[in-house]
């Protein structure tokens, strides 16, 4: 009896894992993408906007805080937000001297993820550009990675560090010989001006030839321009019908590998962007205090991490009371003119929005304006073009998009607001993986029953 028993209990395991193997989810951020970009024709994205007539799409993606690129593609991929996956910021929080590191390694995450969870299921992955996938569970793999300059002069080298952190080690001179092009001064580059294309070239090679259960890109060329020009302009508008042309090499791809059928498409990013006009420097007033000398950084007893929209207090001693309430003392004296330009959010609002527990608190920007790491000059300075990471309730302009479609989804349902943490869900109820400590709500209404 038992025997028949574990015969049948294999039996569903396979069938199970055969069920996975014949589904395919494909899911791609792009930096910065606002949900008129498919939600407004005038954007140009026909590609996109055709994909989502025959799927289902949101007015809205509620982001994380701060909603800036790393910690939003931790969620995205977790489930969960920054205070339990662990990716608090883009980059660690240095106040001995921003050294240029970001948060690369997937060792750093917290909780369990997507990759986690196909790997466990017997899914083939894939990833291209993905942030925090260095060292990451994926069978094929080109991560998000510079490596630093050593000397003075020297620029950071992208494709050094394909080189050596791709999974398998021959992937990044697979992908050149086959789909791009040699990467060099006069061939295929990953700069600002064809990265978007080179890199779904990346992933349409990956998936014709390798057919990934999953595949998670990320292309960010809107986001660059963005910064430079705000939430409009030549360049921003030429980003985004660039990335639609993007989007439809993946979406070939996959109709020239028989795949069509059988994929889901998941479109989003990680956040909007606003427009900015002046910046506050907070770590100029912890100088003025006393708390932070950037003289003698080694010194410092406070440190205000900036992440654009929005600036987290960290203190050298946690428990250092006496600091804390001189920083809030310095605050509340600031002139009314200096206290409009954002909002001070404490401790246990900070844990209400899943943002850093380690910090004492946070000022949370209101629309153009923005926050610096300097120590020096004056408290407020000029600023121009486009920013985010800003609180992700305060305004819609820093909402992102969401846009699905393809096997298994129902056409035209229309959700008014998700939040970032709840996609994850949704590709694991696509491919059948366990996932049972998100905090994500799947909404059953954007499912065809079969």
């Amino acid at each position: 009896m038992n025997k028949i028993f574990k015969g049948i209990l294999a039996c569903l395991l396979l069938t199970t894992a055969v069920k996975a193997q014949n589904k395919h989810v494909v899911l791609i951020s792009i930096d910065g993408l606002r949900p008129e970009f498919y939600l407004d024709p005038s954007w140009g994205m026909v590609n996109l906007r055709q994909g989502m007539q025959t799927g289902s799409y949101a007015e809205g993606v509620r982001g994380s805080f701060p909603t800036v690129t790393y910690p939003s593609h931790t969620t995205i991929i977790s489930g969960v937000r920054p205070a339990k996956h662990g990716i608090y910021y883009n980059t660690p929080v240095e106040p001995l001297g921003i050294t240029g590191k970001w948060f690369w390694y997937y060792k750093d995450i917290k909780v369990p993820t997507l990759w986690t969870a196909a790997k466990s299921a017997g899914l083939v992955t894939a990833g291209v550009s993905w942030p925090v996938t260095v060292g990451a569970p994926i069978d094929y793999n080109l991560p998000e990675y510079v490596i630093l300059p050593k000397n003075k002069g020297e620029k950071k080298d992208e494709i050094k560090a394909l080189y050596e952190e791709s999974n398998p080690k021959e992937l990044f001179q697979e992908v050149q010989d086959n789909a791009i092009g040699k990467l060099g001064e006069f061939g295929a580059t990953l700069d600002n001006y064809t990265n978007d294309q080179n890199k779904s070239r990346m992933a349409a090679y990956i998936l014709r030839k390798y057919k990934p259960g999953f595949l998670a890109i990320h292309i960010g060329l809107t986001d660059h321009f963005e910064h430079e020009q705000g939430r409009d302009g030549d360049k921003v508008r030429s980003a985004v019908v660039g990335v639609d042309v993007a989007l439809k090499t993946i979406f070939d791809a996959i109709e020239m590998a028989g795949l069509k059928d059988s994929t889901t498409f998941i479109i989003t990013g990680d956040h909007g962007f606003v427009d900015i006009h002046t910046q506050v420097n907070p770590n100029v007033m912890l100088a003025g205090l006393g708390l932070y000398n950037d003289a003698d950084k080694a010194s410092w007893k406070a440190y205000f991490q900036a992440s654009g929209g929005s600036a987290f207090l960290h203190l050298r001693d946690a428990n250092d009371k006496a600091t804390l309430d001189k920083v809030n003392k310095a605050l509340a004296a600031l002139p009314d003119g200096v206290k409009k330009l954002y909002h001070i959010v404490n401790k246990a609002e900070i844990a209400t929005a899943q943002g850093d527990p380690t910090a004492a608190l946070a000022l949370a920007a209101y629309q153009g304006i923005s926050f610096g790491a300097t120590a020096k000059g004056n408290l407020l300075t000029a600023a121009k073009g486009g920013t985010h990471g800003y609180m992700p309730t305060d305004f819609k302009e820093i909402q992102t998009g969401f846009v699905v479609f393809g096997s298994g989804i129902k056409q035209g349902v229309v959700l008014p607001l998700i939040g970032q943490e709840d996609i994850a869900p949704i590709v694991a109820k696509l491919l059948n993986l366990q996932m049972p400590d998100v905090e994500g709500v799947l909404y059953p209404g954007l499912f065809l029953n079969k």
